[in-house]
């Protein structure tokens, strides 16, 4: 994988970056499953994934729930598969569903293992509690660690940053995939505080991925993207929000946004990134504040 990735670096203008103690050496964006899942035409899916990897992008982040996803890209992701960090996910809570839905995903995908698996979306005590509970999800990640069907172990929120720091203390969790983005900031709240949990990464050397890096705030107008919040779109503010992202410590890679049409803009920004200053983060953080950025959570 390093030989790969160096002889991309040379090629294309992508940073790599290390996933925390699991060594893998991955591209500062990583393929939202999604994107290519609920893409109208899945040719146009197809053949935004292999843009990607043409861009040098080497990691791939999928999930059951993400429309055709792992059916439409099985194929691609096999054939790529000695290129590609593959993270996968799993709403299911309890032991014998997370053993089920694993089964089926290493199906879809025509793999043996998966790099890493995560618990998507947890978002409540109560989830976490049956997680961890002698029937829970856990066993079956463990189980499946033990057989060589996952290498390590992560977890997944969206609405509420301090159960993922709950989560933290019960478990040495490998990877955290979380939202990092400038409205947080901008507003901030118990719900939202990222920065928690990049503390504890960083002493822990938890690997970071980043999603909604780009969004503007919920919908308040018509939807014109498949993304549930309403993103950014012009190519200046994609920059900024990207950078400001991709700046925060310890955060490994962004994961992009679920509409593939947003894909060439966010690529862009993640070809030309460097890493921002702490005075830059903070201009970039008054731009965004005067244009009324606002946190996707809490409500």
């Amino acid at each position: 994988m390093d030989k790969i990735n160096s002889r991309l670096r040379v090629v294309l203008n992508m940073e790599y970056r290390r996933l925390g103690r699991t060594g893998f050496k991955i591209s500062i964006l990583a393929i939202g499953g999604c994107g290519p899942g609920i893409a109208p035409n899945p040719e146009e899916g197809f053949r935004a994934f292999e843009n990607a990897l043409e861009k040098g992008i080497n990691i791939v982040d999928v999930a059951p729930s993400y429309g055709e996803a792992e059916i439409r890209l099985g194929p691609l992701i096999s054939r790529n598969r000695n290129r590609l960090v593959i993270t996968e996910k799993t709403l299911e809570r309890t032991r014998e569903g997370a053993w089920r839905e694993l089964r089926q995903t290493l199906s879809r995908l025509k793999v043996e293992h998966l790099d890493i698996y995560q618990f998507h979306a947890v978002s409540t005590l109560e989830e976490l509690e049956r997680i961890f509970s002698e029937d829970g999800a856990l066993k079956a990640f463990l189980e499946a660690r033990e057989q060589g069907l996952i290498r390590y172990i992560g977890i997944t929120a969206h609405s509420d940053m301090r159960i993922v720091v709950k989560a933290l203390e019960r478990f040495d969790f490998d990877t955290v995939l979380i939202p990092v983005n400038v409205g947080s900031i901008i507003h901030p709240a118990p719900e939202n505080d990222f920065k928690p949990i990049l503390k504890i990464a960083n002493e822990r050397n938890i690997g970071v991925i980043a999603i909604k890096a780009i969004a503007r705030g919920r919908w308040s107008v018509d939807r014109k993207y498949q993304t549930w919040y309403e993103p950014l779109e012009e190519q200046e503010d994609i920059d900024k929000a990207v950078w400001f992202t991709l700046s925060q410590d310890q955060v490994s890679t962004y994961s992009m946004a679920c509409d593939i049409r947003l894909w060439p803009k966010i690529m862009n920004a993640g070809e030309r990134f460097r890493k921002l200053s702490l005075e830059e983060q903070e201009r970039v953080v008054n731009y965004f504040r005067e244009k009324g950025i606002k946190p996707l959570f809490p409500d």
